[in-house]
């Protein structure tokens, strides 16, 4: 009828709102995965380092109350015009927290996320003028960052106008399931709210699914081997080493998205290790237990492939690893590596990292007494720190989903993956943290590996390794730098991405790209503005790379393993499902 509004029928209304909560869900799930693959702290953050950073903000405001003043009367400016609806304040883009149309639709709901945004805009520019030293100031900025996070209104009911539609549309049961999530997290899960339906995945059901036995086993480690897919495959072996503080199948996730699946779908012949997840029993396990462990995992690739030497894949901590065992073989003369790939790993250093803020002598004292008490720092507690370091995406985004909308944690399989926590020996931990307090890997000859220091500089064999733009877990500057302590031959390739899709990157996704620049730039910065952008996954320039260094066409094995080194089980293995 002429003159008349259109209007959409409210179960429609509803519906659609639906559909934006669950793709605002899972692209909340897709952003906590990217901020907490394999970076759990090593060092942890004490509370008395908070408390004490949080009293040198009250102490400033009384040491400079004119600037105290001038903050208070900026910030009632703002809340002024607020009122008025003159204000032009507003979230950053990309701020999840605040995508309900409400907040921008509904005056009272609009005034009262202005107020927040001005209140912590306004304590974050006092702790910024306040006059602190560097450290202690981005320390500070962390701590009020940190409370202003909890005190969002999306995190109280009346407060997030999505839990609110919720609670009516479904009659308050929104709110019944809320709190049983609760108790169930209060009982099971050290009173932080779940980041994944446990439920919903199962090694060899839909994770970890390719083909493969276990062929080698110390007690260290086991490892596996992949069957083939292709009647042809390269003569030299492929060895992926996992990170220690995760479970190797991050390597082998769902199909389409799996490294192995697309490793031996090229023709590669593709081991993998499997960490054991140490106990308090194994608390002397060091760096040399794990080169060890991997060289007898070398020796037994090799006999079973019939080759001198091998290509490493590592990633994280693993990289740490290798980069310990190349330096080692390095020293000796060995040239069983014949190349290796090192993904999203930094070799020392904290300053880029929150965990730099409160990584203190005092700090890494406590956290190697801590673990040496335990005989292992237990991943959970690990895990426990990591999110406080990023409340938005990994604490206040699930208490929002579990509690207030009464949904179950999102069912994705890298959240799984980084639920299914591992402990460290504390010896090796000690180790980890001297490595990074004192930087010993970019040291000529501080670190001690098998009983003798390395050189990274002695380290001939080509390294391709890998960085993301956007990666806040180990910054690509990081990464780059580390990739130059290295002598002979390395590849560098930055992906247009964040830790995670840097590491996982297959095929198919247009948005996908990555820089490279042939030429060898001691200044980061200059390398990125002189490197050509390729669009498309990296996986596919990664694969050319592996081809040209992973020998002749041979045919593919009838059988995995070998009379030495039979095949046992089936893939995964037994120690990945060791608790």
């Amino acid at each position: 009828m002429a003159g008349t509004a259109r209007t959409t029928p409210a179960p429609r209304r509803a519906v659609a709102r639906r559909k934006t909560r669950a793709a605002a869900s899972e692209a909340s799930a897709r952003a906590a995965a990217d901020s907490i693959l394999g970076a759990n702290p090593f060092i942890g953050i004490r509370l008395g380092d908070v408390l004490n950073a949080a009293r040198k903000i009250g102490r400033q405001a009384v040491k400079q109350p004119r600037l105290a003043v001038e903050k208070q009367a900026s910030l009632l400016r703002e809340l002024t015009a607020i009122v008025a609806g003159r204000s032009s304040i507003a979230p950053e883009p990309g701020d999840r927290r605040f995508t309900d149309p409400t907040w921008a639709e509904n005056p009272l709901y609009r005034r009262h996320l202005q107020a927040y945004l001005a209140c912590g805009q306004a304590l974050d520019a006092f702790v910024a003028h306040s006059g602190l030293d560097p450290k202690t100031r981005e320390r500070a900025r962390f701590v009020a960052a940190t409370l202003t996070s909890a005190l969002a209104p999306t995190n109280a009911l009346i407060g997030n106008p999505a839990a609110l539609k919720t609670a009516f549309e479904t009659g308050g049961r929104s709110l019944a399931r809320g709190f049983a999530n609760r108790i169930t997290d209060l009982r099971h899960n050290g009173w932080m709210p779940s980041q994944v339906d446990r439920t919903s995945f199962e090694l060899g059901r839909n994770l970890a699914l390719s083909p493969g036995a276990v062929v080698f086993r110390n007690d260290v480690l086991e490892l596996i081997q992949y069957a083939p897919k292709t009647p042809r495959v390269r003569a030299r072996p492929h060895i992926i080493v996992p990170p220690q503080i995760n479970k190797f199948y991050v390597f082998d996730l769902a199909p389409g998205k799996s490294i192995v699946e697309y490793l031996v779908g090229h023709g590669f012949q593709v081991f993998a290790v499997s960490w054991r997840n140490p106990t308090p029993k194994h608390r002397r396990w060091d760096m040399d237990t794990y080169v060890e462990a991997l060289l007898d995992a070398i020796a037994a690739a090799r006999e079973i492939t019939g080759s001198d030497d091998v290509i490493a894949h590592a990633a994280c901590s693993g990289a740490m690893t290798t980069a310990a065992l190349l330096g080692h073989l390095a020293r000796t003369g060995d040239r069983q590596v014949r190349a290796a790939t090192l993904m999203v790993a930094v070799l020392g250093g904290t300053s880029d990292s929150a965990l730099g803020l409160f990584a203190g002598p005092e700090a890494i004292r406590a956290a190697k007494q801590a673990s040496k008490r335990q005989g292992v720092l237990k991943g959970e507690d690990m895990g426990r720190v990591f999110a406080w370091l990023r409340p938005n995406d990994l604490v206040w985004n699930y208490w929002v989903n579990n509690y207030l909308l009464g949904k179950r944690p999102p069912a994705f399989d890298v959240l799984y993956w980084n639920n299914d926590t591992t402990r460290l020996p504390a010896a090796f931990h000690a180790q980890l943290l001297d490595i990074f307090a004192d930087d010993l890997f970019r040291t000529p000859g501080a670190l001690k590996v098998c009983g003798a220091p390395i050189d990274l500089a002695a380290v001939k064999c080509d390294k391709y390794v890998v960085a993301g733009t956007t990666d806040h877990i180990t910054p690509w500057k990081g990464v780059y730098q580390a990739a130059r302590s290295f002598g002979g031959r390395s590849r560098f390739v930055l992906s247009s991405s964040g830790h995670i899709q840097s590491l996982i990157n297959p095929p198919g996704n247009a948005k996908a790209s990555f820089f490279v620049n042939s030429k060898a730039i001691a200044d980061p910065d200059r390398w990125l503005a002189g490197a050509q952008s390729t669009p498309g996954s990296r996986w596919g320039d990664w694969a050319e790379w592996l081809a040209a260094r992973s020998g002749a066409w041979r045919a593919a094995p009838e059988a995995l393993g070998s009379a030495r080194h039979p095949a046992a089980e089936p893939a995964p293995g037994s120690y990945v499902v060791e608790p």
